[in-house]
């Protein structure tokens, strides 16, 4: 299930620590974090799944839930190879789920 739409106070920390309450299925909600540099890069200027230390080569980094759907979107400008800023955007959701009050990483 997409994390947040059982999460509460959903936040980024350090420009790349994603931290919320999730729902554990036990109708608790309980903290938990996830280091998006774990399993997100940058290549050439663009937002990298599988890849790691995005935040390394990026800047004014955001975190926002975003329309109706509260969609949770991860905002940066990264450099490319030529060392030019890039404004791009992530849907968290897309491979981040919350399995038992846990953030999962999923390919």
């Amino acid at each position: 299930m997409s994390f947040h739409l059982s999460a509460a106070d959903i936040r980024l920390d350090d420009g790349h620590i994603l931290r919320a309450r999730l729902g554990n299925g036990e109708g608790k909600q309980v903290d938990a974090e996830f280091d998006l540099n774990a399993v997100i890069g940058n290549n050439d200027g663009n937002f990298e799944w599988g890849g790691s230390d995005f935040s390394g080569s990026a800047e004014d980094i955001s975190f926002s839930l975003e329309g109706d759907d509260s969609v949770p979107v991860l905002r940066a400008s990264l450099r490319d190879i030529e060392g030019n800023l890039q404004h791009r955007d992530l849907n968290l959701s897309e491979r981040i789920t919350n399995e038992n009050g846990k953030f999962v990483y999923t390919e």
